[in-house]
């Protein structure tokens, strides 16, 4: 993965199987993604469901930074620390599950979001809000505790995500948000996001 300053990426990856088992695991990967990635971007949204994760995020400075590695030295700071992230995570969960090898599918992902224009950013932004209710996993999405939608409703005062970042960058109408998160996107808008 390779970043740029100040671009907007959505970042995701999913799991062969269940990525989340409990309340804790959720709670340990937020912790991770508050001191691993939290310095080197601004998250202007995320979602985690059982088998994977969204998270829509703007690269800072540092985070572009080589890590200064001699056997690697084009990795930037940020791609390190995501990596550093999904591989301590996977051997929490394979210790606690008894459990060897991967557990992610694939390599994560992260696709630039600013080439696309304002209309992009936003379906991603709503989509990684409406992942629960897609997947079934509630009815409303402000039922689904692990997801920055809470936050924008005003249900939680969440820290992750930067919301004064996001209505600049997303547009979203705050007066209406809360309608305008209910539109389901099309599967060519889901499409797209992938």
């Amino acid at each position: 993965m390779h970043f740029e300053e100040d671009y907007c990426y959505h970042v995701y990856n999913r799991s062969k199987e269940t990525l989340f088992f409990e309340r804790d695991n959720y709670l340990f990967f937020l912790e991770k993604i508050r001191k691993q990635l939290f310095p080197f971007c601004e998250i202007l949204a995320w979602c985690l469901i059982p088998n994977h994760f969204h998270f829509m995020i703007i690269a800072n400075k540092n985070g572009c930074l080589s890590t200064g590695e001699k056997h690697r030295p084009n990795v930037q700071i940020l791609s390190k620390n995501i990596g550093t992230i999904l591989s301590s995570y996977t051997r929490a969960i394979n210790k606690m599950t008894g459990q060897k090898g991967r557990l992610f599918a694939h390599n994560t992902t992260a696709k630039q979001l600013n080439f696309k224009g304002e209309f992009y950013a936003r379906n991603c932004f709503h989509y990684i809000h409406q992942n629960p209710k897609l997947h079934g996993l509630v009815k409303k999405m402000e039922n689904w505790e692990f997801s920055s939608f809470r936050d924008y409703l005003g249900l939680r005062n969440g820290t992750l995500a930067n919301q004064a970042l996001a209505r600049e960058i997303v547009n979203f109408d705050v007066e209406n948000f809360y309608d305008q998160s209910y539109i389901i996107l099309s599967d060519k808008d889901i499409d797209d996001i992938y």
